[in-house]
């Protein structure tokens, strides 16, 4: 009996099941939190600080910024962050 699943990957499993966006955009917040927390640390600020380098008011939008798990964040919050790190955001499609 032929295995119907041989030769398929999970990206097409999760395609199939419309899942395939959810998930990249996930993976892409995850390594964009991480790199943003690595950056805080490397450069030694504090969640006070970065609010203020950002131009925010309020701690909660950098703590959303930071959860791996909120997608949902703007390109304008992304480049006021980049500009408090002393960064260049660059966006591409591949």
């Amino acid at each position: 009996m032929k295995n119907k699943h041989i030769g398929s990957s999970f990206d097409d499993f999760l395609q199939k099941e419309d899942l395939l966006g959810v998930a990249s955009a996930t993976a892409t917040k995850r390594v964009i939190a991480y790199q943003i927390q690595q950056l805080m640390k490397e450069k030694h600020l504090t969640k006070k600080e970065m609010t203020s380098r950002m131009g925010i008011k309020n701690r909660l939008h950098l703590d959303r910024l930071l959860n791996p798990d909120n997608v949902s964040v703007t390109l304008l919050t992304l480049e006021k962050t980049a500009n408090a790190l002393g960064k260049k955001l660059a966006v591409q499609f591949i």
